[in-house]
Formats: C-alpha cells, structure tokens, sequence
C-alpha cells in the first residue's frame, strides 16, 4: 500500500473538513461528525502525542456541543412559539427519518411539515401551527451559525495539530 505523504494527507483530511464544514447547511445531517472523523484519521495515521491528544480531546467535545446544539436550539425555537414537547420529539425523529429514507434533504422536509401538521392537530389553530413552525425555523437559523462557529474552529483546532505535527 503506498504511503501518503505529509501534503498528500493534509488535502485529503482538508477536504473532508469541508465537507463536514458545506453540509452544516442540513439540518440533522452529521457535519461536525465528519470533521471529528476527519481529524480521528489523521490522528491514527500521524500517531498521538501530547499535544494532538488534547487538540483531538478539545475538537470531540466541540463535536458534541455542536451536535447537541442544532437539536436544543431547534426545539427551544419551536417552544418558545408555542409547540408541544411531544411536537418536537416526533418532529426530531421524523427529521431523522426523512433523512435516512430520502436524503439529504427527506428531514428538511418531515420535520417542519411534523411541526406544522402536528401542532394543528393539537391545537386546531393555523396561525399557531404556523407560529410553531416559524420558531423551529429561527432556532435552526441562529443553530446553523453556532453550528458553522464551532465547525471553523474545530477546524482550526486541526490545522494547529497540523502545525505542532510537523506534516
């Protein structure tokens, strides 16, 4: 098997970090996992000293706040608008489902539309159900730009590790 060469690695980590940077954009789909396991390779192909252990430490728990993130703020948005916990837990699993059955963009559909029929549903009310939607839709707005922070310095992160590592 040949050998990647320092350069080599670096464009090839690089462009998963992208990656992991381009699909922020969508909803429930794992940027942030990406990036981390990005960053896991490059670690088992260089080796872990000190300084890439607590760089890697740092980006796996940037990689869960963020991950964690995106589905608190979704919610919070919707329930500040008036949604129901129950809304917004089938809301969650239906954006997954979606996901995995149509994806990428099979959860931007489910949930949102989960949100809107479900809270008529229960409430009986349009503007409402309406209003519920609008607030899973600016918590996953203000979400994506938390999400998007996290993802540059978690990168960032990396191209220190790179540095430190010397490759």
């Amino acid at each position: 098997m040949p050998e990647l060469s320092g350069m080599t690695l670096f464009v090839v980590i690089q462009l998963f970090m992208l990656l992991g940077l381009v699909v922020l954009v969508i909803p429930i789909f794992p940027g942030l996992v990406v990036m981390w396991l990005a960053a896991l390779v490059y670690g088992l192909i260089v080796g872990w000293e000190p300084l890439g252990i607590v760089l890697f430490v740092i980006i796996t728990i940037l990689m869960i706040v963020g991950s964690l993130i995106d589905n608190l703020m979704m919610g919070a948005g919707a329930r500040k608008s008036g949604a129901s916990w129950l809304t917004i837990g089938v809301a969650l699993g239906a954006g997954i489902l979606g996901t995995l059955i149509l994806p990428p963009f099979g959860g931007l559909i489910a949930a949102p539309l989960s949100v809107l029929l479900l809270e008529y549903r229960r409430i009986g009310d349009w503007e409402k159900a309406w209003a519920s939607l609008r607030g899973l839709i600016a918590g996953w707005g203000l979400s994506y730009f938390v999400r998007l922070g996290i993802g540059f310095l978690l990168m960032a992160l990396w191209w220190v590790w790179v540095w430190a590592a010397g490759t």
